[in-house]
């Protein structure tokens, strides 16, 4: 019985993936802030049956941030996405008020590092890649209260995490010519 206990304890492996973005490779630059800005699609697959709910999390471990505050650096926060969902359009509106698309209605978007609720895409200092984790987690509650940051979520999302995976893109600027 035991074995069975902590083979449930760990979530299901979900694969990501994305029309536009590769493993591994750069981001396309309409997701990023040196082009369009708009949110990339994402899908997914392997979601157990006891999935409520998902959220997405984008962030950049490479951004270096006080030691105070160690966390990535976050780039979006979406949660609240039906348990029909099979993924994210592109482009999610900026807009807070504007209504999400039919397919993940009633899902929200979290305050990012911006402090914003909205996607805002890679804009490193020049000099080196960063590396862009889309994570998506399959959740057992089918809601969790508006306006959260990734932290607030990560805590809400404690013991609720039935299912996870990520993708993980690049996205380097390069240093102005003759520098």
């Amino acid at each position: 019985v035991a074995v069975a206990a902590s083979a449930a304890a760990q979530p299901a492996s979900l694969t990501v993936t994305s029309p536009t973005l590769t493993a591994g490779q750069p981001i396309p630059k309409q997701h990023t802030a040196d082009g369009e800005n708009t949110s990339p699609a994402l899908n997914w697959t392997g979601a157990p049956a006891t999935a409520q709910s998902f959220a997405v999390v984008c962030e950049d471990p490479d951004v270096l941030l006080p030691p105070a505050n160690p966390q990535p650096f976050v780039h979006w926060v979406i949660y609240n996405i039906p348990a029909t969902a099979k993924g994210l359009p592109a482009n999610i509106p900026i807009d807070p008020a504007a209504a999400m698309p039919t397919s993940i209605a009633g899902a929200v978007q979290g305050l990012s590092g911006f402090r914003r609720p909205m996607y805002r895409g890679p804009a490193p200092p020049p000099g080196k890649p960063h590396h862009y984790h889309f994570i998506v987690y399959a959740l057992d509650v089918p809601t969790l209260p508006a306006g959260l940051t990734r932290a607030q979520l990560t805590e809400a999302m404690d013991g609720h995490v039935v299912g996870q995976g990520e993708l993980v893109a690049t996205y380097e600027r390069m240093p102005p010519p003759g520098r």
